[in-house]
């Protein structure tokens, strides 16, 4: 009797699993085409194709047109940079803030520096060209699969992408460096200038006064203001334009110049206002500077304080740190910067 249950048993189980070998449970690219089918209908998505082939299973929607020039698009040895947002399907994991969400490199390098595989895929096959954007869907086997990404809890909104999540990208390729531009300057300084990034920047800096409650004017003066940003052109970079405001009229007279040291408090924040450096807590915890080891920008819109000046700045990538910002400082490539500066003393 006991031999016989046992092997009714066995045969259950084996019944079972053969069941579950020949059923039709969707494998995960079916899977993630059901959930990326379902999110477009449930958002009221429009326009969406399916990537070029319709094997990948991304889904993608051209929002600016990219202009070719001469038809030469881009290949995966070219350099880029671009900004992107993303959010998974269920909601848990938002990422929109452009000022931190910065790429700079390889486009074949892209799904190798924790970005997923299908953005690199969408901006070769579908966008093609810098200088546009566009809005993809990634299915999970092309973005973090099974095991999800970051260090965080799932259950903490933020903090994990949940394992087989598909994401919505929204990629923005502000320029190439086919686009750089190098020379000389008056000054016999050699620059590259991206006319591309340049206007991507001053953009994002008008944006940004405007929502601090601030305003800028082409007339640069120094008056003091507690709201008017001067808006200058860069005599190191051709194109570039810096913003500064005088908070505190300087009582010396000794202009800074390539030959100075200044002794200074400053902060240095990027544009969502987090800061990444600052020598200002105390009142008593100044440093000093030798102008030319400073950043183009902050040269430049120091010439315009003297001794005793507080000087507000914002400076575009090519006269902060352009593709190479400091390495653990916390400042993303190609990022427009703000410094806040209180001179202390100008020497000789």
């Amino acid at each position: 009797m006991k031999q016989t249950i046992f092997t009714l048993l066995l045969l259950s189980t084996i019944g079972f699993m053969s069941c579950r070998k020949t059923g039709t449970e969707p494998n995960i690219a079916q899977y993630d085409q059901t959930q990326i089918q379902n999110y477009i209908k449930a958002n009221g998505i429009t326009g969406m194709k399916p990537d070029r082939g319709d094997t990948s299973g991304i889904y993608y929607k051209i929002l600016d047109t990219p202009k070719a020039v001469l038809g030469d698009s881009l290949t995966y040895s070219d350099n880029v940079s671009f900004v992107f947002t993303l959010r998974s399907f269920d909601g848990k994991y938002t990422s929109n803030d452009t000022i931190m969400n910065h790429y700079a490199g390889y486009v074949g390098h892209i799904s190798t520096s924790n970005l997923p595989a299908g953005l690199e895929i969408a901006i070769i096959n579908d966008l093609k060209y810098s200088g546009g954007s566009m809005r993809i869907l990634i299915p999970s086997d092309l973005a973090y699969g099974v095991n999800g990404y970051g260090s965080g809890s799932i259950n903490v909104a933020g903090s994990h992408i949940a394992g087989n999540q598909c994401l919505d990208y929204y990629v923005h390729i502000i320029s190439s460096e086919k686009n750089n531009v190098y020379g000389t300057n008056a000054y016999g300084y050699q620059y590259i200038s991206n006319t591309a990034q340049n206007a991507y920047d001053d953009q994002v800096i008008q944006n940004y006064l405007t929502a601090s409650g601030f305003t800028y004017s082409n007339t640069p003066s120094n008056i003091v203001s507690s709201k008017t940003y001067y808006r200058v052109p860069s005599i190191n970079v051709p194109g570039a334009y810096y913003y500064y405001a005088i908070k505190v009229q300087g009582t010396g007279t000794d202009t800074i110049n390539q030959n100075s040291t200044i002794t200074t408090t400053y902060a240095g924040r990027i544009l969502n206002n987090t800061y990444f450096d600052e020598s200002n807590n105390t009142i008593a915890d100044t440093i000093s500077f030798a102008v030319p080891t400073l950043a183009l920008g902050v040269q430049e819109a120091l010439s315009h304080a003297t001794t005793g000046a507080t000087i507000s700045m914002i400076l575009p990538s090519a006269l902060g740190y352009g593709a190479n910002p400091p390495s653990g400082g916390g400042i993303p490539t190609y990022s427009p910067l703000r410094f806040e500066f209180e001179v202390r003393r100008v020497s000789p």
